[in-house]
């Protein structure tokens, strides 16, 4: 195989596991795990990556979990539950607006129904208006808000309720809780609340034997990702290993901190930014 120089390079860190392209393992068997955020957006390209939504869904399937996929979008969780369901995997899809707290706790009621008990709980959903710190307004502030953070906080205050001993949240967050390169301050105060709120979940949680971690994706290559690179070309000119992370290396870093191999990790932050956070880069 020849490879230009750039690619050549990548494929030192790019295995089977980053590609999804591993059988699963059973290190979820039995487990009933609710996906916020399953779904994915849809961009204009014909052969578009796994997003992480979907790459967990489908990861913790093939590991042997049964996964609630909720989405704000019923045709792209229909697609994320039709992909678990062609491997063989069991889901279940639903539909929601995380922004409408008094619908939380039924929801999550009803994932802990239909599977039989809840063992576990990701949160993938966010959103960003983008919008430097002199355009953004109340409205658009509380809009991210309300998905980023305070969907986070009644999702886990319900699932502490009905969530067995030795289950585990999970908090998708973002390099940018730790950086303000993208001039994005609604989403990277609300990513860094993230952080904390899950710290605080984990103190909550101790008492039931209940864990809760955080994930902090860099520069992914996703549709989210894709997008941010329309709007922004020079996004990703120097990330680490001359590649972006994929959805699956995303979705991996997730299913540690769910399964119990991760059993004393409890309030840990876990980067998956191939080290771009402490300078970590390609510069040629």
């Amino acid at each position: 195989m020849n490879l230009a120089p750039t690619e050549a390079d990548a494929s030192r860190s790019m295995f089977a596991e980053a590609l999804g392209q591993v059988p699963g393992r059973g290190r979820l068997q039995g487990r009933r795990v609710l996906v916020v955020g399953a779904g994915q957006r849809v961009i204009p390209e014909q052969n578009p990556p796994l997003g992480n939504g979907r790459a967990i869904s489908v990861l913790f399937a093939r590991e042997g979990a049964s996964v609630f996929c909720v989405d704000v979008n019923p045709e792209a969780v229909q697609a994320t539950v039709d992909q678990v369901k062609a491997e063989g995997g069991q889901a279940f899809a639903d539909v929601a607006d995380v922004a409408d707290v008094p619908a939380i706790a039924p929801l999550v009621g009803k994932a802990a129904a239909r599977l039989g008990g809840l063992d576990g709980l990701v949160l993938n959903v966010g959103i960003s208006h983008g919008l430097p710190l002199d355009k953004i307004t109340p409205e658009t502030w509380e809009k991210e808000y309300a998905v980023n953070l305070r969907s986070h906080m009644f999702f886990s205050q319900a699932a502490l309720e009905v969530m067995e001993p030795g289950g585990a949240i999970v908090l998708m967050s973002s390099l940018a809780s730790l950086r303000n390169a993208g001039r994005n301050p609604a989403y990277e105060s609300s990513k860094a609340a993230q952080v904390a709120l899950a710290r605080a979940i984990a103190v909550a949680g101790e008492a039931k034997g209940i864990r809760c971690n955080s994930v902090l994706p860099g520069l992914m290559d996703t549709p989210m990702g894709r997008d941010a690179t329309r709007r922004r070309p020079g996004r990703a000119m120097a990330v680490p290993f001359g590649r972006q992370g994929t959805g699956w290396e995303v979705a991996y870093a997730t299913l540690f901190l769910v399964a119990h191999e991760s059993s004393y990790v409890n309030g840990h932050a876990l980067l998956v930014d191939g080290g771009l956070s402490i300078g970590v880069m390609r510069t040629a």
